[in-house]
């Protein structure tokens, strides 16, 4: 079967799936996000260890599973403090070889990915049920329209390699084209609601170049790491898109900048949520 073909006859119905457990803001749709962000930290812990760079599994998931849960956690605060002086405590008495390597490791592991899952709830869980969903649609919509636009840009007219030493695929051209991706996202997102969308084409422009940006980054990172361990996807967990990790990587980033962009919007009053 064609590879293009495999990867539409399943991204076609897990993306009407994902967006409809989306619309029901319930804690349904927060335990599938902390289940990808436990599969992509195990995907991830999984890369480091091929790349020559071994990671405490137990240790990874740890820390991501309380950043994940910390909105539901009592004394979270309290609780990740605890949790940071036991794990300093035991690494420093951990005299194995690679020790060093599973501390620094083990904390990227551990935070990286459950943030930017944390984020994407977060953004869900902004104003109200169909305020949540409409700016949740707009991450996950821009996200995909870069995807493709990049894609099919670079294919047609990508001649300057973006990060030859990173992905010698990527291309300059294909990167700009993700700009006009994300617009159209935006606009979808927007326009195709039947409802009113907090963000406005005008408020959204900025949102255009800091998912345009930390979109490729995410990517960017990924393929970093699945470089130096010489694989080409994080796992075959799923049918025509690799791993769980190759499919959110644009996401990790967007959605912290996108929520940062969000507060700082709301803070000055040019987003009521």
């Amino acid at each position: 079967m064609n590879e293009l073909l495999k990867r539409v006859l399943f991204a076609v119905p897990a993306g009407i799936l994902f967006l409809s457990v989306m619309w029901y803001e319930s804690w349904t749709f927060d335990l599938i996000i902390i289940a990808i962000g436990l599969f992509t930290q195990f995907e991830m812990v999984k890369l480091l260890k091929k790349a020559g760079t071994p990671t405490d599994l137990m240790f990874s998931l740890v820390i991501g599973l309380y950043i994940l849960l910390f909105p539901y956690l009592p004394f979270a605060f309290e609780t990740g403090l605890v949790l940071f002086l036991i794990f300093v405590a035991v690494q420093t008495f951990n005299t194995k070889p690679g020790a060093f390597n599973n501390l620094t490791s083990g904390f990227f592991a551990g935070i990286y990915a459950p943030l930017g899952f944390l984020c994407l709830m977060l953004i869900r869980g902004f104003g109200t049920n169909e305020q949540g969903f409409a700016l949740a649609l707009t991450l996950v919509l821009m996200i995909w329209g870069g995807d493709v636009f990049a894609y099919f840009g670079g294919k047609n007219f990508g001649k300057r390699p973006l990060a030859p030493e990173i992905s010698p695929k990527k291309t300059v051209e294909g990167f700009l084209f993700g700009f006009v991706g994300c617009t159209v996202g935006l606009a979808v997102s927007i326009y195709a609601l039947p409802f009113v969308s907090p963000i406005t084409m005008l408020n959204g422009l900025p949102l255009i170049f800091l998912i345009g940006i930390f979109g490729p980054i995410g990517d960017l990172i990924e393929s970093k790491i699945k470089r130096k361990a010489e694989v080409k996807d994080s796992s075959n967990l799923l049918p025509g898109h690799g791993g769980f990790f190759d499919r959110f990587d644009a996401l990790i980033p967007a959605s912290c900048a996108m929520y940062i962009y969000l507060i700082f919007m709301q803070e000055f009053g040019y987003v009521t949520l």
